[in-house]
This record gives C-alpha cells, structure tokens and sequence, in this order.
C-alpha cells in the first residue's frame, strides 16, 4: 500500500469538489505526517491514525485522548478548528467546510487504508427486509465451497473482516470503521465481503466511495420514517437507490414493489450490467418454480441462466426463495457453480432469522425472527399461516421507541391478520414508556382480537408459551423483531437482556420435560409374531413384552438420529414402519437407516 501523507489527502479532498484547509500543528514531529489509517472513536485509534471529530456530543478530550493514543492528524469542521487548536495545539489538522465532513470523512477513510476496494470483490445489499438473511445465505455459499471463514460479512448481527469476528453496532458501520474492515479482509486474502448497505449509510454517506462488485436491491417498503431518520417514503427511497451510483453490477428484484422505478434507477448508474431476479418469472436471469413449503423449509427449482437445479432451503418462505436467488446471482458473480450454489444453500443458517425449536412430541414449535416491519411482518406470518395451517399462532413483538413510529400501527394490523393471539411487550423504548408504545399498538388491532400486554419481555415470552401449552391443539410462538439482539435500548442506555434464541430454546426444552419423548407405556391389541418382528427392531435399552396378544413397551431414554439431516427417528403406526420427523424419509425396517443413537 503506498504511503499517503496528510498534504497528499488534502490534494483528493479538492479533486472530490471539497476545499480543505491545512493547519501545521505547534511543534509537531511532522507538519505533513504519513497516514496509515484513520478512526472517529478515540477508544479506537491506532498509531498512524487520522481522528475525525465528529457529532454534536464531540468534546475536545476526545481529541487529546485520540492524540494520547498516537493519532498523527485530525479531521474536522471549519467551525469546530479554533476550539480544537486551542486545545491540542500540537497535532496538524485538515479543516473542511460546514456540511462537508461526513463525505470528506469517507474519502480520507478510503484513502488512509490504501483503498481496499479494488482489491476486494464486495458485494452490497440494499432493501426493506431480507439484507441479513440474503447476505448469510451468500456467505454460506461461499464458505460452504471455499471453506469456513472464506468470506466476510458486515451486517446487522455481526462483523467478520478475517482478523476481527464480533457482534456489530449498527448494520452499516460509520465509515473509518468499514474501511478499516475492508483494509482487514483485504489483507486476511478474504474470498469476498458481503455487507448490508442501510438507507442510513447511503444517505449520510457512511458507505460512500465503496466500489461494489455488485450492489443489490431486495425490496422496498415502508420503513423508517421518523424525524430522525428519513422524512417520508421518497427520502427512504431514494436513499436506498444510491446504491446503484456505486457498483459495477446491478442485481434487481422483478418481484419488489416500484421495481420499474429500481430497475430505470439500475440502468441509469454506471453498472456495466443489471442482473434480474423473481419468482415464476422466466423474463429474469436467476428465477424459481415449483415452490413446495413445508415445516422444516422450502424447495424449487432454480433456474440460473442456462442452467437448472433442483434447490432447498432449512427454513420456508417465499421470500426465502428470493432472496437465495439473489445470493445465488452474487455467488456466479464470484466464480462458484450452481452445484456449490445449491449445496451452499441448503445448509444456510442465520443467527435470529428463522431460528425454529421444535418440542420433540411436535405440538410445539418456536420461531425466532428479527422482522420488525409491515413488509417483513407479512412476508413471515403468512409463511407460517401457510407452513402450519393447523396451529394455534401466538406473536410477541413490540414496537420501538423514538422512531419508525408507523411500526406502531403496521405490525398489529398485520400481526391480526394471521395470528390467533397476540402479546404485546417492550422493544428498545428507548425514551419513551414502554406502556404508551403498547397502548397505542393495542389501538391499532381489531376490536375484541385476544391479546395482552406484559412489559417485561422474558415475562411476555413465558405467557406465550403458558398460552401454547393450554390452547388444545398445536402451537407455533412467534418471538418477532428482535432476534439474537441481547440488549434493550432504555432510557438510560442499553441493558443486557437474553435473547428471544435462548427464551425460546429455554421453554422448548422446559416443555419437553414435561412431555417426555418416549411415549407413555401403552397396551395396544398385537399379535406374538408382530410383537417379536417389532422387538428385532428396538435397542437393548428398549422392552417389548408380550402377553395374551398385548404388548407393554416401556419408554426409551434414547433417540435415534437420521445422519442424512439430524432428524429423529421414530416408529411409525406401532412399528409397521420407520419415519424421519425431520426429512419425512420412511422405511419398513430400521436397518434400512443410516443413523446414530443419542441420550
């Protein structure tokens, strides 16, 4: 990477249309240091870093603990340099004008760490719902073909650049954060980045400058109106649309709402290409057919260009099958079969996205899910209406606090619409009553819908499942909007919770205590030679004793699981035949199984 210096970044500041004013720090080691790379959080600098002062919250310690920390220069406001100066005389500073520093902050990013982005195939994805869970498939596919660890991801949960591995603090890091993850893929010799690219990030410039491999577009709703976010649905819109100003192919969704308008927007950027997506759609490059929903996951066709396969999924969903046809175009996009494609997307898992928990008798079944808007809301539970048609549904989910207010009124509304019951509870309030949040939302559902409000979120969850238990028939608790998220956003700053994973995972398991998997010692009118043909078939641990035509079986402590996908095997209308609860594979004998035994 060639050596920048600070005059050198002043120098592509003017070129970008932003005139920069250079400060010679009093005394210092260099009046033109060497820039190795740059931060905007003092706890954060390393040796050779430019510090961006930045926010309305910034104070000038912040600058002397950065300067402690061996930053060699900083960036600022014009406005904000006197104050600065004054107070760490001796560091050399580049001033812009007011309204300029957030773009002026990514071009010296990308600048300070050698532009890593032409070095990387980066992949961006934009939409309402499905950025997660679209770039988890991608990554699955890859890793699954290249090895674990192949490819990075920046996203809502977390953040892998092949040198740092943890939970993220937004979906899309402020700037001298993202570059510094695409300097550490860059430099770990990552197959490929996947990152999601939040209307937040495009419009305040977070990720500007990034030059994408492929920049794709899921979706669009309505979202994030707030004054503190975007001011109506054309802001939000035309934020996420900037994607396409910034790659070098366009991948688009046939299927969105106003695709017209995302496509003109596709073929108007500077993409050499625009690659389409949909379902039953023919006219698209990458489409599906034949969709077969079940419990456990969804199947189709995929059709990627000349080619045909047969594909699967571990969670159902129509909009699963969309957004693995975008992952699937990104995947060809990167060098990968449609064999390695469809074997990568079978075994995709995406921490608080369709996390399921079944109870072993199967009367019981928990969903985990992050969606936490109208869109994602309706996708969703008509999955599960569709998937569990016999079920009782139950959703927890509440709404947040200080912004997207609409959510208050768009996530009943749709909630009713397919659940049997709701109960509602608190969701990052952050400054406002968690009670008021809940009220308004009950206003929004149909008058006389059964639901109840318990604030506290691992109390609310309990009454879901206590609700589960005593409804009569099958049950399936939905834990919306919050996913592996272990934090609630309060008044006073964030306070460590359990996830909705482990609450569900918890009472999924108390439940099968209860239950217990061996069923009860049963008589049932058997014949002697049925009995021993069934008895050839158990386990040493299993007894079958026959009496007068009846058999007594007693209850096994072990399991018999599948080793083609880990389901559980069990005997099927007295031991006629074998099942697998999981993939539905059925046999006479049990010896015509692959499987292992488990306590």
């Amino acid at each position: 990477m060639d050596t920048l210096t600070l005059s050198q970044l002043a120098d592509e500041l003017r070129s970008a249309g932003i005139e920069p004013e250079l400060v010679a720090g009093a005394g210092a080691t260099s009046a033109d240091p060497a820039l190795t790379g740059a931060a905007c959080d003092s706890r954060a600098v390393r040796p050779g870093d430019l510090f961006v002062c930045k926010g309305a919250a910034f104070r000038p310690a912040f600058l002397a603990s950065a300067a402690e920390a061996c930053a060699v220069a900083y960036l600022c406001d014009a406005e904000k340099l006197p104050e600065l100066a004054a107070a760490v005389p001796a560091l050399p500073a580049i001033a812009v004008p007011a309204g300029q520093l957030r773009r002026a902050m990514a071009l010296a990013s990308a600048a300070a760490f050698g532009r890593p982005d032409r070095d990387l195939p980066i992949v961006g994805i934009t939409g309402t719902k499905g950025k997660t869970t679209c770039a988890y498939m991608l990554r699955s596919i890859v890793d699954h073909a290249r090895g674990a660890g192949s490819c990075g991801i920046i996203g809502t949960v977390e953040t892998y650049d092949g040198v740092e591995d943890g939970p993220s603090r937004n979906t899309t890091p402020e700037s001298p954060d993202l570059w510094r993850h695409l300097a550490n893929a860059r430099d770990a010799h990552l197959g490929g980045l996947v990152m999601e690219v939040s209307s937040q990030a495009l419009k305040y410039d977070r990720s500007y400058g990034v030059e994408l491999a492929l920049g794709c577009f899921l979706n669009i709703g309505l979202d994030h109106i707030s004054p503190v976010e975007h001011a109506d649905f054309d802001d939000y819109f035309g934020s996420k649309l900037r994607i396409f100003e910034q790659c070098r192919r366009a991948v688009v969704n046939l299927d969105s709402d106003h695709a017209d308008r995302i496509l003109a927007a596709a073929q108007a950027g500077p993409a050499e290409r625009v690659i389409t997506f949909g379902i039953e759609r023919p006219d698209a490059y990458a489409w599906a057919s034949g969709l077969r929903a079940g419990e456990t996951g969804i199947s189709f066709t995929l059709h990627l260009g000349d080619e045909t396969r047969p594909a699967s999924l571990p969670f159902p969903g129509d909009f699963s099958v969309s957004n693995a046809l975008c992952a699937a175009i990104c995947a060809e996009e990167l060098g990968l079969s449609i064999e390695q494609i469809v074997a990568g997307l079978a075994v995709t898992r995406v921490p608080g996205r369709m996390e399921f928990y079944r109870s072993a008798d199967e009367r019981l079944t928990a969903v985990v899910d992050y969606a936490h808007n109208r869109l994602a809301f309706d996708s969703l539970l008509s999955a599960i209406q569709k998937s569990f048609n016999d079920a009782e549904v139950i959703a927890v989910f509440g709404a947040v606090g200080g912004k997207a207010v609409e959510r208050r009124r768009d996530l009943p509304e749709v909630a009713a619409r397919y659940a049997d019951r709701i109960v509602l509870t608190t969701d990052d309030p952050w400054t406002e009553d968690p009670a008021d949040i809940c009220r308004q939302m009950e206003e929004a559902l149909p008058a006389g819908f059964p639901h109840e409000t318990v604030l506290d979120r691992e109390a609310a969850v309990a009454r879901a499942f206590e609700l589960a238990e005593t409804c009569g028939r099958r049950a399936v608790v939905l834990l919306l909007a919050k996913g592996s998220d272990d934090t609630q956003h309060m008044a006073d700053g964030y306070v460590h919770v359990e996830t909705d994973s482990e609450l569900a995972k918890r009472a999924v398991a108390t439940y099968d205590a209860a239950h217990p998997t061996g069923e009860p010692d049963e008589r049932t009118a058997m014949n002697d030679e049925d009995a021993r043909n069934a008895a050839a078939e158990l386990d040493d641990d299993e007894l079958l004793a026959v009496d007068g035509g009846t058999r007594i079986r007693t209850s096994s402590t072990k399991r018999r699981i599948h080793a083609k996908c880990g389901g559980v095997i069990r005997p099927v209308a007295f031991f006629a035949s074998w099942k697998c609860q999981k993939c539905g594979e059925q046999h006479d004998k049990l010896t015509e199984f692959r499987y292992t035994t488990r306590s």
